[in-house]
């Protein structure tokens, strides 16, 4: 059994998002993603998110292309690699944080993973920081 992990905010979950579970569960059996923690994500986006992690958590587990999701770790994100033990990383075609140190992460925790990139779905529409700012002008009228 081949088991893909994913790694993502996904705040506010839209069609790119289910494209991407998609693209990732084509290579192998299970889908694991991997959601980032409030903290994590506050220094990536440098924003709070809006819905919290266990928010984000509990809308992830709901799509059936997702086998589970889980929570990253608070205090080292490549530890959740470790303890997972995935076949396949797939990171997102835009996904850049975290991704320098992700193969030397790998080496040293002795694991032999594939690191996959995924192509964008209609990324001028279905991107996260583009919706955000769009619903923020629809709120602020």
């Amino acid at each position: 059994m081949t088991k893909v992990m994913a790694f993502g905010t996904f705040d506010l979950v839209h069609p790119g998002h289910i494209h991407f579970f998609h693209q990732a569960k084509q290579h192998g059996d299970e889908l694991v993603v991997v959601i980032a923690r409030d903290k994590t994500t506050q220094f990536t986006k440098e924003q709070p998110p809006f819905f919290n992690e266990q928010e984000r958590l509990l809308s992830v587990k709901s799509l059936k292309i997702v086998d589970r999701a889980v929570l990253g770790n608070p205090d080292d994100v490549y530890k959740v690699i470790a303890d997972e033990k995935p076949d396949v990383i797939c990171l997102g075609y835009d996904q850049t944080f975290f991704v320098d140190k992700l193969e030397a992460k790998i080496k040293e925790f002795g694991l032999q993973i594939k690191i996959v990139r995924l192509e964008p779905y209609l990324s001028d529409r279905y991107k996260s920081s583009q919706i955000r700012k769009a619903l923020a002008k629809v709120l602020s009228q």
